[in-house]
């Protein structure tokens, strides 16, 4: 792909858009990172509960634990690259216009599909309900409801299954990924190394979710060990480097018109 200067075009009105979506991304990256309840468990030993009725005692116990189990910090985490999408559009647009529009479009419409289904403070209220029933028939409802709920977060429950919102949220954000990095290759903002990191991290968040649906055949437990730690580790790495040359074109000076 041809590479076009746009150091020369940056434009200074959009430098707080860089600043704003460069931090963001470096917490993103070393902070509130993706999928926080598996490295909770990788380094602790620690596992998700197994029925919903453990959940609400977990969440009763240990409310911080049970809701990052719950993927809360997810919700922080795609808020942060929500953020550096809007940046990505702002210093990408002179490349490829309607490539990154389509990108920040669909990358937003993702997110904003995970913030609306992101069942955590709900199962931490019904938690609180269920602690304070009276009666037993209260009580099942409460764990019919807390059941409906878990079907719907992604990688929560036994099985590692996404849940149909989960699924489309992170195929829409993996094109997202993957069309921003695409563009860097045409643009000199962020170099190579930049758009081959993010395309690696998009790519195994895309194999997953074409495996999920075209090997129904096969536990999607593994398929998530397959492609989803990996794609963490991508990720992380391609927040760090995006976050930082974001900062850099905060810091970079427009030519003077002549």
């Amino acid at each position: 792909m041809t590479q076009h200067n746009d150091e020369n075009i940056l434009d200074s009105d959009w430098k707080t858009l860089y600043r704003i979506g460069g931090i963001a991304a470096l917490v993103a990256g070393v902070l509130f990172r993706r999928n926080l309840a598996a490295e909770i468990g990788l380094f602790t030993g620690g596992e998700a509960p197994l029925n919903v009725g453990d959940w609400f005692t977990l969440l009763e116990s240990q409310p911080l634990l049970g809701l990052t189990y719950l993927n809360l910090f997810d919700v922080v985490n795609y808020v942060l690259v929500g953020l550096m999408f809007l940046a990505l559009y702002a210093a990408l647009r002179p490349a490829k216009r309607g490539y990154v529009t389509l990108a920040t479009t669909l990358g937003l419409l993702g997110i904003g599909v995970y913030l609306a289904t992101n069942t955590a403070m709900s199962m931490l209220s019904l938690s609180e309900q269920y602690a304070a029933a009276t009666s037993e028939a209260l009580r099942s409802t409460l764990l019919g409801a807390g059941q409906a709920l878990l079907a719907l977060n992604r990688f929560t429950g036994p099985g590692s299954q996404p849940g149909s919102a989960g699924y489309v949220s992170l195929l829409l954000v993996a094109i997202a990924g993957m069309v921003f990095s695409l563009v860097m290759l045409r643009s000199r903002l962020f170099g190579r190394a930049t758009a081959y990191v993010g395309m690696v991290a998009s790519g195994l968040d895309l194999a997953y979710c074409v495996a999920f649906a075209a090997l129904p055949m096969v536990d999607s437990e593994i398929l998530a060990l397959l492609f989803i730690p990996a794609a963490g580790l991508a990720l992380m790495a391609w927040h760090i480097l995006v976050g930082w040359k974001l900062l850099r074109l905060e810091r970079h000076k427009a030519p003077e018109p002549a």
